[in-house]
């Protein structure tokens, strides 16, 4: 039986105009960036220990105005441009900064109203030339628009987007320090932005798609402190898949290339956006790709239902020849057009993920797959540091409460923290407010003796920017992440666009 909290309180929900859903305001535009860091009030206690800042990204323009006053909007949530946030917390006190990313598309649009850059689901390419230049070319700085996620590369920090130009900023002033680059001859034109640190060695490791004739997955590892990327693997295929995330073992990498599908030529001739051109293609099933990280051999191509997800939740061995891999599975790729901004302000309904095991046997080829419950769960975080490639027992994320078979009626409205072998689970909700991703900051204690004790426990601090319907303001919130409750609030001076990923800085780390 699952156990729930649950923080909402009484009263009547605002009045909205016809249509409009409450989230609403999460879809909107931050035009005022706040580079000067203002203290929050809090309310509650934070714990003492916690002392850093959580970083995130996500969209906060989504329309270009022109001078003239002519508004082009951004199509999709995943068009709009990237804005840091930092709350910082120290001795139980917060203080907010939030910049954009000073990349050349967004300053076109924020200062002359004019979309050069080709997005997610936006094109302002006119022709086959432009078409050729902007996909087929990686490097072109226009195209950066790092709205996905924050990783430290080494000692500097950067804000990721599916294209592979990390841009660098300052993690205490979030000052746009210009575009990583590399110094390999490696290709690649999209890549996910979820690297992961390499549970054996600690190298960054990514995965490159080369679009070509014959497509190329390529894995690679960074390094710390080397501009250069060394291929680990490759895999090849005719028709290659979207692909947002992987996951990593200690000696594997893990693609699960959904039957959503592309035929690189559609890329350049097609003219339509580049997530447009791929097809949802069931009959293909999913393709679930082994790759020695220490070889570079294929261990093995496991083929499965069909299936689709943004995100892995972990992966891990167990023994010699299983390996388990845990994702956020939707029955199929049309969350992908749910996600468009008109959709999204309209209330129409949006997919749920469910949290689903997927089993394979190396050697054998059998593969199970099985969902870990039925309470929708995305945006997922676990105890990165302890866990990753590793085995795990707690999971937490984003979900939603109202659902009618895989649809979600209110958006994503509650936090949610799952017990993988159980099936258990806990919720945190309060009417009218939206999490976003949950980012989890271990209690201390992880050098000493019991540090395996703590991490079953899950011990410490989740923390999510939340959207405040009511106020139309957004908070962040502290919950103790194994009771699921609420420690403390600081409410930011305005409404943070809903936004996908960010991580937690701890006070003297890097910067």
């Amino acid at each position: 039986m699952a156990e729930l909290t649950d923080t909402g309180q009484a009263g009547d929900s605002p009045e909205l105009p016809a249509g409009r859903p409450r989230y609403a305001r999460g879809f909107e535009s931050l035009d005022q960036e706040t580079p000067a860091a203002v203290e929050l009030p809090v309310r509650g206690a934070l714990p003492p220990w916690l002392d850093g800042a959580l970083l995130r990204n996500g969209p906060a323009k989504f329309e270009a105005v022109a001078p003239d006053g002519t508004r082009t909007p951004l199509r999709h949530w995943f068009d709009g441009q990237a804005m840091l946030h930092r709350f910082a917390v120290h001795g139980g006190r917060v203080h907010y900064t939030s910049r954009y990313v000073d990349t050349p598309g967004s300053r076109a649009i924020r200062e002359e109203g004019r979309i050069t850059a080709r997005e997610f689901a936006t094109d302002p390419c006119a022709s086959v030339f432009q078409r050729v230049r902007t996909i087929f070319r990686s490097g072109a700085a226009t195209t950066a628009n790092p709205l996905v996620n924050v990783v430290r590369m080494g000692e500097e920090y950067a804000a990721l987007t599916e294209v592979p130009l990390p841009v660098r900023f300052d993690p205490e002033t979030l000052a746009t320090l210009g575009v990583a680059g590399y110094r390999d001859d490696l290709r690649g034109q999209v890549t996910t932005a979820h690297p992961h640190a390499d549970p054996a060695t600690g190298d960054l490791v990514n995965v490159l798609l080369d679009f070509g004739m014959r497509s190329t997955y390529r894995v690679y590892r960074q390094r710390p402190g080397s501009p250069a990327r060394e291929q680990v693997a490759a895999y090849r295929t005719a028709r290659p898949s979207y692909l947002h995330s992987f996951a990593v073992t200690p000696h594997y990498a893990v693609l699960a290339l959904f039957p959503f599908r592309v035929n690189p030529l559609a890329l350049l001739l097609g003219g339509r956006p580049f997530a447009e051109n791929f097809r949802w293609e069931p009959e293909a099933g999913t393709d679930l790709v082994v790759l020695n990280l220490r070889d570079g051999s294929v261990r093995g191509v496991y083929p499965t239902r069909p299936l689709f997800a943004f995100h892995q939740i972990n992966a891990y061995e167990d023994g010699e020849r299983e390996l388990v891999l845990d994702l956020c599975a939707y029955p199929d790729a049309g969350v992908v057009e749910a996600l468009y901004l008109d959709r999204l302000r309209s209330g129409a309904p949006v997919p749920a993920a469910l949290p689903t095991r997927i089993r394979i046997d190396l050697d054998s080829g059998r593969v199970d797959v099985a969902e870990l419950s039925d309470e929708p769960l995305e945006l997922p975080a676990i105890d990165y540091r302890r866990h990753n490639g590793r085995a795990y027992r707690t999971v937490f994320g984003a979900g939603s409460q109202e659902r009618s078979g895989a649809s979600a009626g209110d958006f994503l409205d509650q936090l949610v923290r799952l017990d993988t072998e159980s099936g258990t689970y806990k919720l945190w909700r309060e009417d009218g407010c939206y999490p976003g991703e949950p980012v989890f900051v271990p209690a201390p204690g992880g050098e000493s003796a019991d540090a395996e004790a703590v991490a079953r426990a899950g011990e410490g601090v989740l923390l999510s920017v939340v959207l405040d319907s009511r106020t139309e303001r957004s908070f962040l919130l502290a919950l103790d992440a194994v009771e699921f409750t609420e420690l403390a609030r600081a409410e930011a001076p305005a409404a943070v666009p809903f936004g996908f990923h960010g991580l937690w800085q701890r006070s003297g780390e890097g910067g």
